[in-house]
């Protein structure tokens, strides 16, 4: 159950008339009362002897009793109440409660204030209501109305507890601001896939990702062919700016302009200001991988390496160095996000949009982030979107699955974060975009991961023998379940390669596993084989003639990790 406080107003008469008429899309049905301040408050809805005039000069008689100049301008005051689309229909009776539970703790009318103001509520289709009152009470005094919205979403839970409805993530104010309903159905008419502010808050978070400083961000934005308008100061310091989409325009014929501030709190100029710790272009380093160059010299695979490193290293630093740290990483992980999203292939864009979308409302919480920590993210971003679109196959495409898969843990390990600290929304929202990720992974994995399969069902037993005993040895809990996974051979292959490449494979494996989070894995085989891959520095690929070629069995045997037994040792045990 979704309360909404909208913008107040100065004519009563008008707001009855929306109420009572047919709507803009002739979607008001039946519009009737179902309760007011007054039981004997005049119904134009269904009484025919009832008008508009009656009812608004029942509601303002109050404000119309104060002498002109202690009348408020803006005196009209409207909450709709929405229910849930999967939540059974309510009767008139339950929305007549809930309005009065509503209006009680909004502070509108008390319960059992006789001088508390007048009010009326309007149900005009079965899963809403509006109430409309007027800001003067009976008695001639103002109503308190300090966090009137959050008292009205804290009740919404309590209602939805009472009525058995779907129980909505309670907010803590740091949430966009919502699409008005003139917004959507302007949407709707043009034939607009979401409402202008929501497009135009995407296309401005995505000119931010990995920017270096402010003319960049502006840059990027005018590429775009967004109307940009900045607010210069006197002094000729820039202020803040607006943007408006080319041909969206007001009945006056103007552009529609939309502050940064007025889409969402993270792309007002000050905000966004406080990325730009350091000039990404120059001063700071992408990490190091060993046998790689920086992703501006080796193109779009190295980047999607530097981009998976980077995840990981984040991954397993998430909290460290205290909230604010961990509060940067998320909302740099966002930057991530909307790079990869504008330059992967087509069948997994779509998925990878819907991410860093969701990924956005995971981004900002009241903790304030420190950027100083996340800048390697930050550089990593700058690094996806101007290395270019990928192709979606060969090294290319293996390594974009590689990186959705490790963006997925670190968005799962982002809603415990927030969970931990009683996030909800945000919990959530990153829930959301680790699903999205799923399937994005599961289209942009299909092909590296047969290719991989293929190679393991061809080498030979005693080779799928030695990885099974390998497994056994490193990881006994769940090695049952591993070898049964369809993407085990892929992981003999892998396991294959890291020992062919000079590499332990018991410790890669060991490491791999002790890092958490495989419990969330769809497929724990697919996991660690590209965390095997990334951690050895394979390959993403394993395309015939970009690897050394696999021996039928291994020519000695791994060294034994401290700790851990050695595979053959395992072996020859359970041959005893």
């Amino acid at each position: 159950m979704i309360p909404s406080i909208h913008k107040r107003g100065s004519q009563t008469i008008g707001l009855i008339r929306y109420l009572y008429g047919p709507g803009t899309h002739e979607d008001h049905t039946d519009p009737h009362l179902v309760a007011a301040f007054d039981p004997l408050t005049p119904d134009p809805g269904r009484d025919p002897g009832a008008t508009y005039k009656q009812l608004q000069r029942l509601l303002d008689q109050p404000v119309n009793a104060l002498p002109k100049g202690r009348r408020p301008g803006q005196h009209v005051w409207h909450l709709s109440i929405r229910a849930a689309p999967e939540d059974p229909v309510l009767s008139d009776e339950d929305w007549a409660a809930i309005a009065r539970r509503a209006l009680a703790a909004t502070g509108i009318a008390p319960t059992g204030d006789e001088a508390a103001c007048r009010w009326a509520a309007v149900r005009h289709a079965e899963d809403h209501i509006h109430i409309i009152a007027t800001l003067v009470r009976d008695d001639g005094r103002r109503p308190r109305l300090h966090n009137e919205a959050r008292r009205a979403q804290a009740e919404a839970r309590r209602i939805e507890a009472n009525y058995g409805l779907r129980r909505v993530t309670p907010g803590d104010g740091t949430a966009a601001q919502r699409p008005t309903s003139a917004e959507v159905h302007k949407a709707e008419r043009q034939g607009r896939e979401r409402p202008l502010r929501e497009q135009l808050r995407e296309t401005v978070r995505q000119a931010v990702a990995g920017a270096a400083d402010e003319t960049e961000f502006f840059g990027r934005l005018q590429a775009t062919g967004l109307l940009v308008q900045q607010r210069i100061a006197p002094s000729g310091a820039l202020l803040g700016y607006s943007v408006a989409l080319p041909g969206d325009h007001n009945e006056a014929g103007a552009p529609v302009f939309y502050s940064g501030s007025k889409l969402s709190p993270d792309p007002s100029l000050p905000r966004v200001r406080k990325r730009f710790t350091r000039d990404l272009s120059t001063e700071h380093k992408p990490p190091h991988i060993p046998g790689h160059r920086p992703a501006h010299e080796a193109g779009i695979g190295s980047a999607r390496r530097i981009a998976t490193h980077t995840a990981w290293i984040t991954l397993l630093a998430l909290d460290q160095d205290g909230h604010g740290a961990a509060a940067a990483r998320i909302a740099a992980t966002g930057e991530i996000l909307d790079s990869l999203a504008q330059t992967s292939p087509a069948p997994m864009r779509q998925q990878l949009r819907e991410a860093a979308w969701a990924f956005e409302r995971a981004s900002r919480s009241h903790t304030r982030e420190e950027y100083r920590h996340a800048q390697a993210l930050r550089r990593a971003a700058r690094d996806l979107r101007y290395g270019g679109p990928a192709s979606g196959w060969g090294e290319d495409g293996a390594s974009t699955a590689m990186l959705i898969d490790i963006l997925f843990f670190l968005a799962t390990a982002a809603a415990h974060w927030h969970a931990r600290r009683h996030h909800a929304q945000q919990a959530e929202a990153a829930r959301q975009a680790a699903a999205h990720l799923r399937a994005a992974y599961t289209i942009a994995a299909a092909e590296p991961m047969a290719r991989l399969r293929e190679q393991g069902q061809q080498l030979a037993q005693p080779v799928r023998d030695w990885s099974a005993a390998l497994l056994r040895a490193t990881a006994p809990d769940i090695a049952a379940q591993v070898i049964g996974e369809p993407g085990w051979p892929a992981l003999v292959a892998t396991l294959t390669h890291a020992y062919q490449a000079g590499h332990n494979p018991q410790a890669l494996l060991a490491e791999a596993i002790t890092h958490q989070q495989l419990d969330t894995a769809g497929s724990i085989s697919g996991v660690l084989v590209w965390r095997l891959r990334h951690l050895a520095d394979l390959p993403a690929d394993a395309t015939p003639g970009r690897r050394p070629q696999v021996p039928t069995a291994p020519t000695r045997q791994p060294r034994p990790v401290e700790g851990i037994p050695s595979a053959n040792a395992t072996a020859s045990r359970r041959g005893r």
